[in-house]
């Protein structure tokens, strides 16, 4: 999410954003906000951790009662860090702490991997020299024609796939 942010800082004020730290939407549990200006302007965000916590921005979105103009819904709770993908840890190689001891594992490593994207030169995507030649060689600019085609997608309701 913060690298989407920065992105759609500089796209909407052509300057590079200050180092941003969204602290109030990292976290492991529930429906995390923050708020942010660009140009003046006020941005509400919302991210939530597991789908059970996805289900309250996307009932407020369906009622049309959500405050919201940037939501994250990541599927697992964390996020990737806590994902099918990462290595198993099991409890007895974990610290002894007063928190349930998965979550604070993930915690640490959510936690190491926000100061490694601290250290890093290149943080933000718009200067990635990877994306900037894919858009100049390929895509031609962002929102482009087929940049829209190959690379957004929207969403299908299949009911006689899934019936409730």
């Amino acid at each position: 999410m913060e690298a989407a942010i920065r992105t759609a800082y500089h796209t909407l004020t052509n300057e590079e954003m200050e180092p941003i730290v969204l602290s109030p939407c990292r976290g492991l549990d529930g429906v995390k906000e923050a708020t942010i200006k660009i140009n003046g302007t006020t941005l509400n965000i919302a991210m939530a951790s597991g789908m059970r916590h996805a289900k309250v921005l996307l009932d407020q979105i369906k009622n049309g009662t959500s405050p919201y103009d940037f939501i994250e819904i990541m599927g697992c709770p964390g996020g990737c860090i806590n994902g099918g993908g990462q290595p198993f840890v099991k409890p007895v190689f974990l610290p002894n702490e007063e928190d349930e001891i998965l979550d604070t594992y993930i915690q640490k490593r959510a936690a190491v991997l926000y100061k490694e994207d601290e250290k890093r030169p290149l943080r933000r995507s718009h200067l990635n020299p990877d994306i900037q030649k894919l858009y100049r060689d390929y895509l031609n600019h962002p929102l482009s024609e087929k940049a829209e085609e190959l690379l957004h997608t929207s969403y299908n309701l299949h009911r006689e796939k899934y019936p409730d």
